[in-house]
């Protein structure tokens, strides 16, 4: 396959975007890899995002830039209403939040690793992010995961951020069949469980591909800080942790022809435990090829079930 054949479609989700749009498109237009389209699904913004787009769409093109109407259902449906669309369809989707900043070879490096895969088996590259301000001055880094990318992981944790992941047609493909009436959680979290629940390959890229803005609006923020920890504690005691995975595996059930048995009795297993009492919880945590990547969140997952809260 050629380079020139392997085109993705970025698939940008806006709400009123106006603060920083302009540097994300801008480094979206800088890219090393020059096959890309961006797809913009905007949830009802009054600033002036629009006019940006605009502006963009007369510079780059119509084919480089198309814009939707978002279904107002949040960040999470918003993503998934460009999963859903059908007149979009290329090689490899790219999600893109407003407020970042891409390195220049974010594209080529994923599509160098996305094309190693057959294309008939769901695959999803995502990576590490250099954490920026408001100013884009450098703060540090995401958490650096050293565990194997896995279904056991992703039940029980999302390593790889919405904003650096890129997957193939097969599992944007697993994603579509999806039943999502009821809502999600998150969409990258639901796209790292699907591609590894289905048998797919996962790279998790310890090299940065962007730079991750914190800003007083972030909707989901940095979270490898102390005060990250301590708010992860208080959603845990607050049950926040089981209504996610209730959620979770109800949606991923709705595809459960596709998954391997081997994920699915993993699921089983799982909804078996956490309505057992408090022993069989921990002594079946521990026979299930269930992890999450450090030390300290796999404390925070054993007090969840000793305390029923996952």
């Amino acid at each position: 396959m050629q380079e020139a054949t392997h085109n993705i479609a970025i698939l940008l989700c806006t709400y009123n975007s106006s603060d920083f749009l302009e540097e994300q498109l801008d480094s979206i237009g800088t890219q090393s890899h020059h096959h890309w389209s961006v797809w913009v699904s905007d949830d009802g913004s009054q600033d002036n995002t629009a006019d940006i787009l605009e502006k963009y769409r007369n510079q780059w093109g119509e084919q480089k830039l198309s814009v939707q109407a978002g279904p107002q259902q949040g960040y999470a449906l918003n993503f998934f209403s460009l999963i859903n669309n059908r007149n979009i369809r290329e090689d490899y989707y790219a999600y893109s939040d407003h407020d970042d900043v891409w390195m220049e070879d974010k594209l080529a490096r994923a599509i160098e690793w996305l094309k190693t895969i057959p294309e008939d088996t769901p695959a999803l590259y995502c990576s590490r992010t250099c954490v920026v301000d408001h100013h884009l001055k450098k703060i540090g880094f995401s958490p650096l995961f050293r565990r194997t990318p896995s279904f056991g992981n992703a039940i029980v944790q999302n390593i790889g951020g919405g904003n650096t992941m890129v997957l193939n047609q097969t599992a944007r493909s697993l994603l579509q069949k999806l039943d999502i009436s009821d809502g999600i959680v998150s969409h990258d979290w639901l796209t790292y469980q699907v591609v590894t629940a289905c048998g797919g390959k996962v790279f998790y890229d310890s090299k940065p591909t962007l730079y991750y803005r914190q800003h007083k609006r972030n909707l989901v923020g940095e979270n490898n800080s102390f005060l990250a920890r301590l708010y992860r504690i208080k959603m845990l005691y607050r049950g926040q942790f089981r209504e996610w995975n209730t959620s979770n595996i109800k949606v991923i059930n709705t595809i459960s022809p596709h998954l391997c048995p081997a994920n699915l009795k993993v699921i089983e297993n799982l909804i078996h435990i956490r309505n057992s009492n408090i022993l069989y919880r921990v002594l079946g945590l521990r026979k299930l090829t269930v992890y999450r990547q450090t030390w300290f969140s796999n404390l925070v997952l054993y007090a969840a079930i000793v305390f029923k809260r996952f």
